[in-house]
């Protein structure tokens, strides 16, 4: 007997639709006109008898009708996208587009993506470098690393790290303050503190005011010092001997196995949120999806 599918090009509208979250980005990434998305969907409605969009304006949102019929399409529209690229390039090989935040692309990611394609020959990997929050359906996103757990609640969400920070310097800080080798952060002025601003997205950026209070230093003066708003520029000037900075111990790794980077001390404090790996659930058997993440959080 003949299975028993919906019409599939109003099928396909539907999705591009629910993706893009309009007519219009559905109709420019179709090439056809958004009345004839409308006229599809309208088209699906009707088979289904259930109402799959509710209408704002310009744009689109999901009804829970909507929702249960896009999980599953869009699972098995991204099937048939990697078989026909497969067949078509002529060669088993898939393409994961990876989006991230920069500086855990500049200061973490990038080497280790490296290896893991030098062994991983059959993908192609596309990496994004781009700030919350992201459009997984409209880039075609497999895979985002980003910071916190609940930015995209409608997505998988699984934890890769829970960073801390402790007082990193340079070894030519050392050379210019040798008292701060054999005093720690008691012979540190306040004038060279370097202090970490992620600006006013964030509340739970690592701070020093934590970090003395923790330490029992009592409270810095936040009005001396540096103020940077990466942590991977905050650790290049670290790196670069200008001062003393609450680096991140995963960022900051290699310089401190190089040498690069050197210690204070080794009370650390924990930032607010995780790192995580998020993925819609339509890409989970996407191949070499969870051997990526599998590879990272090792």
């Amino acid at each position: 007997m003949p299975l028993p599918l919906p019409p599939l090009n109003a099928l396909r509208a539907f999705e591009a639709a629910a993706r893009a979250g309009s007519y219009v980005g559905a109709a420019q990434e179709l090439g056809v006109s958004a009345a004839a998305v409308s006229q599809q969907v309208r088209h699906l409605e009707e088979y289904f008898g259930k109402q799959l969009f509710m209408r704002f304006n310009n744009r689109v949102v999901l009804t829970d009708a909507g929702q249960a019929i896009h999980v599953g399409t869009s699972e098995a529209l991204q099937l048939i996208s990697t078989m026909t690229e497969q067949i078509v390039s002529g060669a088993a090989r898939s393409r994961l587009v990876i989006s991230v935040i920069t500086s855990v692309a500049e200061r973490w990611l990038e080497s280790r993506l490296a290896l893991f394609a030098r062994q991983h020959s059959n993908l192609r990997l596309d990496l994004r470098v781009e700030q919350d929050p992201v459009n997984f359906g409209r880039h075609n996103i497999d895979l985002r690393i980003s910071y916190g757990a609940s930015l995209y609640p409608e997505m998988i969400t699984l934890p890769l790290c829970h960073d801390e920070v402790l007082p990193l310097c340079s070894p030519s800080y050392f050379e210019r303050n040798p008292a701060a080798r054999l005093r720690g952060m008691h012979a540190v002025s306040q004038e060279d503190l370097i202090h970490t601003n992620w600006g006013p997205m964030f509340f739970s950026h690592p701070t020093w005011e934590a970090w003395f209070a923790k330490a029992g230093l009592g409270r810095p003066d936040d009005s001396k010092g540096y103020r940077i708003g990466t942590s991977s520029l905050v650790l290049d000037m670290t790196r670069d001997g200008v001062g003393v900075a609450l680096g991140q111990r995963m960022m900051a790794a290699n310089d401190l196995a190089a040498g690069k980077l050197v210690a204070l001390s080794e009370i650390t404090i924990a930032l607010g949120e995780p790192y995580c790996f998020v993925y819609p659930k339509s890409k989970a058997r996407k191949p070499g999806l969870q051997q990526l993440i599998g590879w990272l959080s090792q």
